[in-house]
């Protein structure tokens, strides 16, 4: 038990140092302008280098991250097949169909899924 808390000490300050030792050499200590600003052929830039974020654009790939994430969820039951009643896992996956597809019958009334409005 000795052998193991002091393991696992050892392993808790070894983490830390690393950490600590990272993040002293890793800051940047000389903020120059000139470095900071967006580079175009030696002349200042016309333009800001931020460009206004697209809140559709969000919202769409949010949408589609929902839907990416579905897929995630629906694999494994066919893994599960042998080990639960075909009844229970079809009733489970198509009720969390159901769902989803209720979710998407949402955003379309919603006009979400529009990209020009």
């Amino acid at each position: 038990m000795k052998l193991l808390l002091l393991n696992f000490f050892i392993a808790v300050i070894i983490s830390s140092l690393l950490i600590l030792l990272s993040t002293l050499f890793s800051k940047k200590t000389i903020l120059d302008r000139e470095k900071v600003s967006p580079f175009e052929c030696g002349f200042d830039p016309k333009n800001t280098s931020r460009i206004p974020f697209s809140i559709r654009f969000f919202l769409i790939a949010i949408v589609f991250l929902i839907f990416d994430i579905e897929i995630s969820i629906l694999l494994p039951l066919g893994l599960i097949t042998n080990s639960i009643p075909p009844i229970l896992w079809m009733t489970a996956g198509g009720l969390f169909l159901l769902l989803v597809t209720l979710g998407l019958y949402y955003e379309w009334k919603e006009n979400t899924l529009e990209w020009i409005t």
